[in-house]
């Protein structure tokens, strides 16, 4: 282990043993705990992250498996930094059947717990479980605290900082063994017990109802009721229908689209006031996350009598405690989500029997559907974030709506009504292409994107065409905006229908491509040398051909004067053998321009 005391952070921590006792889905596998399982776990860290000290964190070491002797360095490698913990991947059937020994000797001789992570999760999922832990932890304890009068003891009627029956118990029992027990004496009510998760979650939606005096829905992302208290007579018509229905209604749903409520929800952590309106009772709405990731909502509705002043406390509280729930539940549906994403971009890359992947979606593959591809203007982390916040968005659109969130971009499978004519299917494809662009574009600290739209492709069966076909459109609209160079606000969205010509001498120019790539020749070698030094004489050309040849209007759009721009074009004749009057020179060119990217 790292020399010398850790610093000690501010504020409470969790053990190892409420850690593991969190993971009722068995995502985890305890191996060996030579400290023992109540040893403090700070944070969670990547082993691949740039070496730093992690004390007392919980490693995950990405691509080292207990079953193979190597791993035994990731193990010390991780003791050494200080960890209390260091999780590898389960061991693979045939490198045996349990972990090395080397791997055990080394987690022993250096004092380090060892688990392994289940192979039906993968790390992403891990990483959440184990951040919702803390979170979860830390909350319950920060709430015990604030709970507890002058002597220490917990003053009676504030566990967890919310009124109600008996509050909104956030820890877990002193009891609990490594994997976890059931609930007992001091355990946390809403943690489970005979009735399982479902209903534990219940009860959790009538403890918060009782704490804030209102009617209680806890919803997924897909605005699925996963849980709600008891309906009063005096219940308004969308609560009904949204329980009678198992989801939110899609024309509600609509409507907070449109008024931006559900852009607010997706992006904020406070509690959210919905006046009331009409037959429609006040309404109080919170995100649960996990960390920065979305998990669902929890809807308190004033059904008959107001809400409890201290109703945004009890939310916020139950929001904490819902989150367990929540991840459990998403953990437990990971292997039906990965596997529909397998089949989701099978479907849109063409890959494996089409149809078969069109039935497993729940799509008739003679069925029309549209495929939107999304993509950020810029990279980074804001743009990360803004795709975070528009996949739940267009599944929220309407429930046939499948998403593939890929690191780069989201692709959007949209089914289209059949018999509609051309035109009607067009619109139909565009207007959630339209919305996810003004959404993005509202974000607070947002990425603004682009937005194609293949044409409307005749049955799933074909939406690997029209995924094609929608991710050329995006870089239409990319290389149009580049082109403008400050010329207006740029169009940020289309379909393909809108930009045909763009779109034949795209693909055209990509099946090319082989033959310009193995080429050579006066303008090859000006493309190769002019773009390493800054691409000054190629972005010139480009914009004297974009002109028609008129000098004039290509050093407006490059703000250059006239005279600057002619002594440009005879450099390029005079040192690359270029001369930009020459049909042929010119289609390469344009070649050039398009195939080696904008300069």
């Amino acid at each position: 282990m790292g020399s010398g005391a850790p610093p000690r952070d501010p504020g409470p921590e969790a053990t190892l043993r409420e850690v593991l006792a969190f993971d009722e889905e068995g995502a985890l596998r305890l191996l060996l705990a030579p400290g023992g399982v109540d040893v403090e776990v700070r944070g969670v860290s990547f082993g691949d992250e740039a070496p730093r000290s992690r004390a007392g964190h919980l490693v995950l070491a990405v691509g080292a498996s207990a079953g193979r002797a190597e791993a035994a360095g990731a193990v010390e490698r991780a003791a050494r930094s200080g960890a209390s913990a260091v999780v590898l991947r389960e061991a693979e059937e045939e490198s045996g059947p349990g972990p090395a020994p080397d791997v055990l000797a080394a987690a022993d001789r250096s004092g380090i717990a060892l688990l392994v992570r289940a192979a039906w999760t993968d790390w992403t999922d891990t990483a959440a479980l184990l951040r919702s832990a803390l979170d979860y932890h830390r909350a319950a304890r920060t709430g015990q605290a604030r709970g507890a009068d002058a002597t220490g003891e917990a003053t009676p009627g504030t566990a967890g900082d919310v009124p109600g029956r008996g509050g909104l118990e956030c820890g877990g029992t002193e009891e609990a063994g490594p994997r976890g027990g059931g609930p007992g004496e001091g355990a946390d009510p809403a943690a489970g017990g005979s009735d399982g998760p479902a209903g534990a979650l219940a009860a959790l939606a009538a403890s918060i109802a009782e704490a804030t005096g209102g009617s209680i829905t806890i919803e997924d992302t897909r605005f699925r009721v996963l849980a709600h208290s008891a309906t009063r007579p005096e219940a308004d018509g969308v609560r009904r229908s949204t329980i009678l229905g198992g989801r939110v209604p899609e024309w509600r749903v609509a409507e907070l689209r449109r008024s931006g409520l559900l852009r607010t929800l997706w992006t904020s952590r406070e509690v959210i006031h919905r006046p009331a309106d009409g037959d429609s009772p006040e309404r109080l709405v919170i995100a649960v996350r996990s960390g920065a990731e979305l998990l669902g909502s929890i809807w308190a509705a004033a059904d008959g009598r107001p809400l409890s002043p201290e109703a945004g406390r009890a939310l916020r509280r139950g929001a904490v405690v819902a989150a367990r729930h929540l991840l459990g539940q998403r953990l437990r549906e990971s292997g039906a989500v990965r596997r529909r994403d397998h089949a989701l971009r099978g479907l849109l890359y063409g890959e494996g029997d089409r149809r078969t992947h069109a039935w497993s979606l729940g799509l008739a593959p003679d069925a029309p559907c549209a495929v939107l591809a999304v993509a950020p203007v810029a990279a980074g982390p804001d743009a990360a974030r803004t795709l975070d916040v528009l996949a739940p968005h267009a599944r929220a659109y309407r429930p046939s709506v499948l998403v593939l969130r890929e690191p780069d971009r989201l692709l959007v499978l949209l089914p289209v009504p059949a018999g509609l004519p051309p035109e009607a299917r067009e619109r139909e494809a565009l207007a959630p292409a339209r919305e996810l662009e003004r959404v993005a574009a509202a974000l607070p600290g947002g990425v603004p994107v682009r937005a194609g739209v293949g044409r409307v492709a005749g049955s799933a069966a074909e939406a690997a065409e029209a995924c094609t076909e929608a991710a050329l459109v995006v870089r239409v609209l990319r290389d149009r905006e580049r082109r403008a160079r400050g010329g207006g606000a740029p169009a940020r969205f289309a379909s393909a229908g809108a930009v045909g010509p763009a779109l034949d001498v795209l693909r055209m120019a990509e099946a090319v491509r082989p033959l310009w790539e193995s080429g050579d020749g006066p303008v090859h070698r000006l493309a190769r040398s002019d773009r390493a030094a800054g691409g000054e004489l190629l972005r010139s050309a480009a914009a004297y051909l974009d002109a028609a040849g008129d000098v004039a209007e290509a050093a407006r759009r490059l703000v250059l004067h006239p005279n600057t721009l002619r002594y440009r074009l005879r450099r390029l004749r005079e040192r690359y053998d270029v001369d930009v009057d020459d049909p042929d020179t010119r289609v390469l060119l344009t070649l050039a321009v398009r195939l080696t990217g904008d300069v």
